[in-house]
């Protein structure tokens, strides 16, 4: 990503000398004026050395890079309406109005944006108002050693001349900062967006596999009543029947333990969503949302609109200003202050127009020792701004590696999926043979168990595949920042 350059700025100003003896204190004020007016306090230059690239394209596309430009702005659409499932939908949106979590995130860009604020009007003229009545006596008063009442009420004002760009780094910083916080914003709303998805889509999976566990238990309760005819009639051993209650515990076993993931399952959406989690259900549905499809050829420019990318990129910038607000420190500063308003001894005078008062003064302040506090506090800046562009190499790899991460898993699931389709149909086509023998008389039960076992645990292996796939494109969709391509505008959540 492109990183601002802030340079030096030259200075075509030079002091010059006045004519005449007994000027060496204007001059060297005037001298001072002019420096500090040239003294823009340098900022270190952020190199594209020292910034992450972002790679062209993902997985085997060669080693060619690019250096994307920021796009955290871009924007991502209602990427969850891509699965189909109004379900899902909403609880996105009421994660979106509940989330406490986003309000925490929401409650810290407010803070920097109030601190923006406060930085931009210290660039700002200052007024006010003053009025006061005092009674005083000694030198310096109207009446001399005696006592005397001093009524006042004037216009106050005080500008600071931001000679060595101290006030307009500290703007600039404020507002990169406010950036920041707006893109942990996007991403925490990203984040929630992406935890409901896959936290709903292990329900449905979770569910789903419920009723898988059910229709086995069903088999088994059938073939108990037909084992216990059998033991009844003398034509099968006690050992049949009770391998047989020992499948039908089992699966009701596992019946409860699935009930049990559903009930937390409930729970963490019911938290997700702010809501609480007593009485928070979604209701069994089958597990029939769409599943998108990545298409090829994904850009790795993507990456640059991550929102947290995109806000360490702003901690990085902020930090770069923060240094030139600490190298200002060491020049000069001008502040211009004025009054106007009325002075009276007497209160009933004191609006009168002979009461008249003004004042004006320029103050030059210019530190020359200090016991290396300046120092410090550039270094200190420097070692802020060291850590900020570690933290924005980590994170730009960080995201590489999750993109990366998911596009191999969804490119294995897929193969993976396909051949557990395979090894199902062949478990329901032994399931079936099984079962006609067994009534016939050809085969043991024990050969029937096995293959129900089998096609059980075919048919639950390939459940967990495709909810893999799920969590998997979800999980791509939030290392890309919010999808892959153009997504639904979040207007037409209403029309879907």
């Amino acid at each position: 990503m492109n990183a601002q350059t802030l340079r030096e700025e030259s200075c075509p100003m030079k002091p010059q000398a006045f004519p005449g003896p007994g000027r060496p204190v204007l001059l060297s004020l005037v001298a001072a004026l002019l420096l500090s007016a040239c003294a823009a306090g340098p900022t270190p230059a952020v190199t594209p050395a020292s910034v992450q690239a972002v790679p062209v394209r993902f997985a085997d596309a060669g080693p060619a890079w690019t250096v994307a430009e920021p796009a955290e702005s871009q924007p991502r659409g209602a990427w969850w309406l891509a699965f189909e499932d109004p379900q899902l939908s909403d609880l996105i949106a009421r994660a979106e109005a509940g989330s406490p979590s986003l309000q925490l995130a929401a409650a810290r860009w407010a803070e920097a944006r109030a601190l923006l604020r406060t930085a931009e009007s210290d660039r700002s003229p200052q007024l006010g108002v003053s009025a006061g009545i005092g009674r005083q006596a000694g030198a310096g008063t109207l009446g001399g050693s005696e006592p005397g009442t001093l009524a006042t009420a004037g216009l106050n004002a005080s500008y600071e001349l931001d000679l060595a760009g101290r006030l307009r780094r500290s703007r600039d910083a404020a507002e990169l900062d406010a950036a920041s916080r707006a893109g942990l914003w996007q991403s925490s709303r990203l984040l929630v967006q992406a935890e409901v998805a896959q936290t709903y889509l292990q329900l449905r999976s979770v569910q789903a596999d419920q009723r898988l566990v059910q229709d086995s238990l069903d088999a088994y309760r059938e073939t108990l009543q037909l084992t216990e005819r059998r033991v009844r009639a003398g034509d099968v051993a006690e050992l049949d029947l009770a391998r047989v209650q020992t499948e039908v515990a089992a699966s009701e076993s596992e019946a409860l333990a699935l009930q049990r993931q559903e009930a937390a399952l409930n729970h963490a959406l019911a938290t997700l969503t702010g809501e609480g989690a007593g009485g928070f259900r979604v209701a069994p549905a089958p597990f029939d949302s769409h599943l998108p499809q990545i298409p090829a050829g994904v850009p790795g420019t993507v990456l640059a609109r991550r929102p947290d990318v995109s806000a360490a990129q702003a901690s990085v910038l902020a930090a770069q200003a923060r240094v030139g607000v600490a190298q200002a420190a060491w020049f000069p500063s001008v502040t211009l202050t004025g009054a106007a308003g009325q002075a009276s001894p007497q209160l009933g005078d004191l609006f009168q127009w002979s009461a008249r008062a003004w004042s004006a003064s320029a103050l030059l302040a210019l530190p020359l020792w200090d016991g290396g506090r300046r120092e410090a506090a550039v270094q200190g800046a420097q070692a802020r701004l060291d850590q900020a562009l570690a933290s924005y190499r980590s994170q730009i790899l960080q995201a590489f590696q999750e993109v990366e991460d998911q596009l191999s898993a969804l490119r294995l699931l897929a193969g993976q999926a396909e051949a557990q389709q395979r090894a199902v149909a062949s478990a329901q086509r032994a399931t079936a043979l099984s079962e006609s023998r067994y009534r016939n008389g050809l085969v043991s039960q024990l050969e029937l168990l096995d293959a129900r076992r089998s096609e059980l645990g075919n048919r639950r292996a390939a459940l967990q595949v495709r909810t893999s796939q799920y969590l998997s494109t979800v999980a791509l969709v939030r290392a890309l920042g919010g999808g892959w391509g153009e997504a639904p505008a979040a207007g037409d959540l209403a029309q879907r």
